[in-house]
């Protein structure tokens, strides 16, 4: 009742700031903005606002604040760790109407987006300007939600993370206040002034403030790009070619792993005759005459290894193809199983533990009888189990769940990580302090409790 009561004072403030339309309290849309992508179930906010600038965001920010009411930052819905759900109830601001490209710097390599600009929506914009981005998570998710979660992607082992191609963030802080990560307006290649603000909101999960802007490095387009299939006897042979072509320096930009399950669903699903094996999948960019360098030099070390002969591919449509089984991989999962729902996993470990942790994880799966077919981003060293299960069957669930805690403990025996690229959102938070260790978990409850005193930043995520 009494939140009832506060929200009927509230709603008029939030409508003077982003009118009539860009306020709801509708069961359907606060259900839309109450889930991702991931097995969390929904958690609806109380209200949807739509803001439309950075003065919008830091008026509803304010109203917030003084009601003590939580605030969840909206992107595209595409997070696979229950980031958006509303916990404790609140406001969820939905930036979709933040769209704009601002600023573009053809000759400095930069740009500065709005969040609900999505990564394919600017490499759309930057089709004729010879750039792009490179940072690709699969879904077309927002730059500032990429951001936010400190996404990666198949082209990480070249170009890679958020961490690294986020220059500078306009962030409005829980009491509604604006700060520019790295200074008003800069946007330098690098800096060593003061603390690094900027990847201290990179990965926050929304925990810390809402990003309003990013500016984004940006890279020009390959002169040329050659993609390669091959197969290995084994997990150690695929790896060991990895490792081999990062030692000679061949500055690969894509090597993806598939095992043989995620293979054989791959060949049923798209209707392919590749042989299932673990494989490999491999891009290279740069001019011609660098390419055949690249691929003469990987094609020794993946033979030397008992790969198979590469199956090539020059022009985009055939890339494309190539390309489709990795590309579709979730899909492939899930139809090994129509009806089922699936989950990513999202460890990753040094490339030299990749082996042993793969071995142990498909024992795993085949002693618990679980359908986990594995995805990863060889080249750094992450990968992912798709797991495809009933969510009716609650054993299944159950044995699902401690799969995945077990995954994450062998990755963090190994000196890894329990998300590579993910986040932390809900599901992982015992599993950040285990990685982290108590007095790294306090500073950061520190550095929270100074920029939001009051645990209105989506609270109940990370910490």
């Amino acid at each position: 009742m009494a939140k009832l009561f506060l929200l009927c004072r509230v709603i008029p403030a939030f409508r003077s700031v982003c009118g009539e339309d860009g306020v709801s309290l509708g069961a359907a849309v606060r259900e839309q903005h109450g889930r991702d992508e991931s097995v969390h179930r929904c958690r609806p906010p109380d209200v949807v606002v739509w803001p439309r600038s950075v003065e919008e965001v830091s008026a509803l920010a304010k109203i917030c604040h003084h009601h003590h009411l939580p605030i969840i930052p909206f992107g595209t819905g595409t997070g696979l760790e229950g980031g958006v759900g509303a916990l404790k109830g609140g406001v969820c601001f939905s930036l979709r109407n933040m769209d704009r490209v601002l600023d573009l710097h053809q000759e400095d390599f930069d740009v500065s987006v709005e969040p609900g600009v999505t990564r394919k929506g600017l490499n759309s914009y930057l089709r004729d300007t010879g750039l792009w981005f490179p940072v690709d998570p699969g879904a077309d998710a927002s730059l500032c939600g990429m951001a936010a979660t400190s996404a990666s992607g198949t082209n990480a082992v070249r170009y890679g993370t958020m961490r690294e191609n986020v220059l500078n963030l306009e962030v409005v802080l829980a009491d509604g206040s604006i700060i520019h990560t790295a200074g008003r307006g800069r946007r330098p290649r690098k800096t060593s002034a003061g603390y690094n603000l900027t990847n201290l909101f990179v990965g926050s999960e929304g925990t810390l403030g809402v990003i309003t802007k990013t500016t984004l490095r940006l890279y020009g387009v390959p002169e040329a790009m050659v993609s390669a299939v091959c197969t290995f006897p084994s997990v150690q042979a695929a790896v060991d070619s990895t490792v081999q072509v990062l030692q000679t320096g061949v500055p690969i930009a894509r090597i993806e792993f598939l095992d043989d399950v995620m293979i054989d669903a791959c060949n049923s699903f798209n209707s392919l005759a590749y042989p299932v094996a673990p494989t490999l999948f491999l891009e290279f960019h740069g001019t011609e005459k660098s390419l055949e360098e690249q691929v003469t030099v990987t094609e020794e070390i993946t033979q030397a290894n008992g790969g198979s002969d590469f199956s090539w591919a020059r022009d985009a449509e055939t890339r494309g193809r190539l390309w489709k089984a990795r590309h579709d991989a979730w899909y492939a999962a899930l139809a090994l199983r129509p009806g089922c729902k699936a989950y990513s996993t999202d460890v990753c470990v040094p490339l030299s533990r990749l082996p042993q942790i793969i071995v142990e994880t498909k024992e795993d799966l085949m002693l618990n009888g679980l359908t986990g077919p594995i995805a990863g981003h060889v080249g750094d060293g992450n990968f992912h189990c798709i797991m495809v299960m009933d969510p009716n069957d609650q054993d299944e669930v159950i044995r699902v769940h401690e799969f995945t805690e077990r995954l994450a403990r062998r990755a963090l025996a190994l000196d890894g990580t329990c998300t590579g690229e993910h986040g932390v959102g809900l599901g992982k938070r015992a599993l950040l302090r285990e990685e982290m260790g108590p007095l790294a978990i306090e500073v950061m409850q520190g550095l929270k409790a100074t920029l939001d005193p009051k645990n209105l930043m989506n609270p109940g995520k990370v910490l």
